[in-house]
């Protein structure tokens, strides 16, 4: 290796805490080493053609991989040059061992106060300037490029800095040290240049292809940091840089290896061997496979030159194989587009789970096991697919940087067969799993002002996304959601969106953002609509902008496929009554009466609030009880404790699933928690009074699988009763906005009266006329939740008031998420608009108005001062390890038992519902609202917390009065 640049100086140390202090700190230089080795092997074994392909684009060289791969271990070699600054007199002991030319020529190091990721955005102008010539030597699209790898540089820990012209002149130099230490930081450079081919500098680097960069920046320096890595290397240290570059390259592999970040081809399966259904596929799932690929052949090329991909809607009624569908539109889209595995999105925790399951099944059957495949939500570490895992030991442990950064404080067989590697696990890492599954927000991350969401984009860039339930998110998550989209269509990322009820104005303003991210002008798509046929799917070309869609061939297969006349019956009810003949309870007991009676048949009942939820169920718990009647009863809401209502939904959805065993007598009192992605089959859907498109998502579990079990057999031969034969599938409204009746002030907080009204109405104008679905959803739709022009009427502004409201709530909304996020790929100048001259901690962002939450832990306490975890003071609770060191398996058995409330409910009384004193400095314990119930004879007493009274009721859940 040529040093025309100066010998580095090795007493500059990169890495110290946690290392053997006996022996000297790992030295910087081959730290930068180790960086640029693993960027390398990065891009060759875990980027996806698309990403490389993206990269190159931005620099200019979508013909020069080679010289794009040299690059990308330039900018990895560079993160911590900075280092050569004020951060060497952060740890005393490296201090006391830095050469006499360093101590002696320090300069102004110490006068001004900044971190090293800062000091090395400022010195890269200086350094590349002598590494590339000398500054007036580089042209300004050069000056551009070496501006754009500083604010690399500057968010190598997350988040980017502004680059200010004057911080990069002499007068500001003397504050990173002297000459000595100007020409070490330039030596470093140096060794990192030679060893990568010095590399020319490229005439461009747009800000989205940087981004990228800095993801794998970032995680390259993760790798190399880890503690067990460095505490091997500083014990055997090569004699030359040359042979330490060589030993980090042949490391690369086995450290990105038993990270779980390589990719492994799936087996690709015939459609019933890999989901598992002996019919094969259905005509919306067949013509997915058959259709889709034709209309990707034109945009192969247009990949090929790292240009977009393309954006997939698929709408379908509850039950027609979208999952199957957009799984195999992956299989599609990745092998044109170069991308590898996918993460599936959606919109909760516990729909997360479900599909986690079915997911782990699909990969693990067509050899995907040694891919991975994380969950990914806050609560997965508590999922049963992780629950035998222990922690991790201290070879895998990042070591941060020391002085002047914080500490970054069958189905069972398949997930099992599928757990990630542990490191995958991570705080902010399990998006970049080959495969990953969870909610919508961990992606949502990525488009928020946080630190590393450079690390979020990069790993969804590499993947096809798939978002399920695209209708479930309100106005200020779309607004995300299409910022997410803008992003992914500037990387070439293809995307998946599905829905049962998708009005065509948001479909339209996703599309719209996908398409403006891959270089559509905006004015050219303003006047566009894209129709999505249902059921069906409709392709949009990220390139060209073209359209393809099912053929209506398909689409009328699929139609008689699932042809179903559903009756729906409007039972007018006083919302204001708590007993009478009109009251809510007595109608649904009117309506229930075959089931209660008979003793046959399973019946969902869908309740707005928790509240109605819980006196519903003990409602029809007395009158079972009264009756001697032999019916199950269950209820799953979301105030039970996290243990218990994986259990009960587990019971709920075994029973009531496709294969049964079905029980012979079943009322399933819920809330929204059924809405989504359970796979439940019910006789008839009671529901209160909910929005049309919810309505719809909620009669999907009527007759969910009539049409499977008259092909296919009944799960133990038991029929339908007469009384269900007879009505056929039904959905009974509970209506109290009928007859001109009002909203219920409490379900005023979960849905618009707006909406319910004019759900309401349009109920009422059919007048009975069962529903043909899927034929008529779609209108249905439009009717209640599309942008319609005549919404205000303009002689009568006072009918119109509710829908203005509604209207300006929705505006407000939006406002908000547009402030929230960042800017679109396009827009963004410098990086450092991406935080905003600061940035935001994950926790203080947020991807869903009105979502404050705490978790509560209900905890008894005896009569003898015991604290237990149930009632019967069998459980105690777990003792708090010395600071945040309490046992895995005692943190998984608290956290399960933890309840999400809204944060309002305690907000005046944390001073009386704190942890235990050694639970305070806990990650995840330390920030639990703990209530204390006492328990007189063996009865657990309520608290009074706020003016309410509050407990957990065994059977009913958490309560509160």
């Amino acid at each position: 290796m040529r040093r025309p640049w100066g010998e580095p100086d090795q007493s500059l140390w990169g890495k110290a805490r946690g290392l053997d202090q006996e022996l000297a700190p790992y030295p910087l230089v081959r730290h930068l080493l180790d960086a640029a080795a693993v960027a390398l092997f990065l891009w060759d074994e875990h980027l996806s053609e698309n990403q490389r392909r993206c990269i190159a684009a931005g620099w200019g060289l979508s013909q020069d991989l080679r010289r794009s791969r040299a690059l990308m271990g330039l900018c990895a070699g560079l993160h911590d040059v900075g280092k050569v600054s004020a951060f060497q007199f952060c740890d005393r002991l490296a201090v006391a061992r830095l050469s006499d030319a360093l101590v002696s020529d320090q300069g102004k190091i110490g006068s001004e106060r900044f971190g090293h990721d800062v000091a090395g955005m400022r010195a890269v102008l200086e350094v590349l300037a002598v590494l590339c010539g000398d500054v007036d030597s580089l042209t300004e699209a050069e000056l551009e490029v070496v501006d754009r790898i500083a604010e690399v540089v500057g968010g190598h820990h997350g988040c980017f800095h502004r680059l200010d012209p004057v911080h990069t002149g002499p007068a500001y130099r003397d504050l990173l040290g002297g000459v000595t230490w100007a020409e070490q930081r330039v030596a470093h450079a140096g060794a990192v240049f030679g060893v990568l081919g010095e590399p020319e500098l490229p005439g461009s680097f747009s800000a989205p292809a940087a981004v990228l960069v800095t993801g794998v920046v970032i995680l390259a320096d993760w790798l190399v940091s880890q503690e067990g890595y460095l505490k091997v290397r500083q014990r055997s240290l090569e004699p030359g840089l040359e042979a330490h570059f060589a030993r980090s390259c042949r490391d690369a592999e086995r450290l990105v290896r038993e990270a779980g970040l390589l990719s492994v081809e799936l087996q690709r399966r015939s459609f019933a061997e890999a989901y598992g259904i002996a019919d094969g596929a259905n005509a919306l799932q067949r013509s997915v496979v058959s259709r889709l690929p034709a209309a990707l052949s034109r945009s192969r090329q247009s990949a090929e030159w790292g240009k977009g991909a393309g954006i997939l809607v698929v709408t379908a009624a509850p039950g027609d194989g979208k999952t199957e569908a957009a799984l195999e539109a992956e299989r599609v889209l990745s092998d044109c587009f170069g991308t590898r595995g996918f993460a599936f999105l959606l919109p909760t925790m516990a729909t997360s789970d479900q599909m986690h399951a079915r997911v782990a099944g699909v990969l693990a059957r067509q050899g995907g096991v040694g891919a991975g495949l994380t969950l990914t939500h806050s609560m997965a570490w508590l999922s049963a697919a992780y629950a035998r895992d222990e922690p991790s030991g201290e070879s895998g442990r990042v070591l941060v940087c020391d002085g002047d950064e914080e500490r970054d404080g069958g189905a069972a067989r398949h997930r099992a067969d599928m757990r990630p590697v542990q490191w995958l696990r991570g705080a902010k890492r399990p998006l970049l799993a080959q495969f990953a599954v969870g909610t919508i927000d961990q992606a949502l991350m990525g488009v928020l002002p946080v630190r590393h969401s450079a690390l979020r984009l990069l790993a969804l860039s590499g993947k096809t996304l798939i978002v399920d339930e695209a209708h479930a998110y309100d106005p200020y998550m779309q607004v995300l959601l299409g910022r997410l989209l803008n992003w992914l269509g500037a990387f070439g990322v293809p995307v998946v969106l599905l829905s049962a009820t998708l009005p065509a104005s948001v479909s339209d303003r996703l599309i719209r953002e996908y398409l403006t991210g891959a270089g559509h002008r905006p004015r050219a798509l303003r006047g566009r609509s894209f129709p999505v046929p249902y059921p069906g799917w409709l392709y949009v070309d990220g390139s060209t902008g073209e359209c393809a869609q099912i053929d209506e061939a398909s689409r009328q297969e699929q139609v008689q496929q699932r042809h179903m006349l559903l009756k729906v019956q409007v039972e007018p009810v006083d919302g204001g009554a708590r007993s009478g003949e009109g009251s809510r309870l007595a109608v649904m007991e009117r309506v229930l009466a075959p089931v209660l009676e008979g003793g046959e048949g399973c019946a969902l009942v869908v309740c707005n609030t928790v509240a109605e939820a819980q006196d519903t169920f003990a409602h029809l718990k007395g009158l079972v009880s009264g009756a001697g009647s032999a019916v199950d009863l269950q209820l799953l809401h979301a105030r039970i404790p996290g243990d218990v209502r994986e259990e009960r939904t587990l019971a709920v959805t075994s029973g009531m699933g496709r294969s049964g065993p079905r029980p012979v007598g079943r009322i399933v009192v819920a809330t929204q928690v059924v809405e989504q992605s359970l796979d439940l089959d019910a006789d008839v859907v009671v529901s209160d009074l909910a929005p049309l498109a919810l309505l719809l998502q909620r009669a999907g579990r009527c007759w969910r699988h009539e049409t499977w079990w008259k092909a296919h057999g009944r799960p133990g031969g038991r029929e339908r009763p007469g009384w269900a034969v007879k009505e056929g599938p039904r959905l009974v409204v509970l209506d109290p906005v009928a007859d001109g009746g009002l909203v219920p002030h409490a379900w005023r907080g979960v849905y618009h009266e707006a909406l319910l009204a004019e759900t309401s109405a349009v109920l009422a104008e059919r007048g009975g006329v069962p529903v043909a679905l899927p034929e008529d959803v779609q209108g249905l739709v439009e009717r209640v939740h599309g942008d319609r022009a005549d919404r205000f009427d303009w002689t009568n502004p006072e009918e119109s008031a509710v829908w203005t409201a509604f209207l300006g709530e929705e505006s407000a909304q939006r406002a908000a998420g547009n402030f929230a996020v960042v800017q679109r790929a396009g827009q963004v100048a410098g990086l450092h608009a991406l935080h905003r001259e600061g940035r935001w901690e994950e926790w203080e962002a947020t991807t869903r108005l009105g979502a404050d939450s705490v978790r509560l832990l209900c905890v008894y306490v005896h009569p003898d001062g015991r604290e237990t975890l149930d009632v019967q003071g069998l459980v105690p609770l777990p003792a708090a390890g010395r600071g945040d060191r309490s046992a895995v398996s005692d943190v998984r058995q608290v956290m399960g038992r933890t309840i999400a409330v809204r944060a309002e409910w305690f907000r005046d009384a944390k001073g009386v519902l704190g942890v235990p004193e050694g639970w305070v400095e806990h990650p995840m314990l330390g920030d639990l609202v703990v209530l204390r119930q006492p328990v007189r004879d063996g009865v657990a007493e309520r608290v009074a917390v706020g003016g309410r009274q509050v407990w957990l009721d065994g059977e009913l859940g958490l309560r509160r009065e």
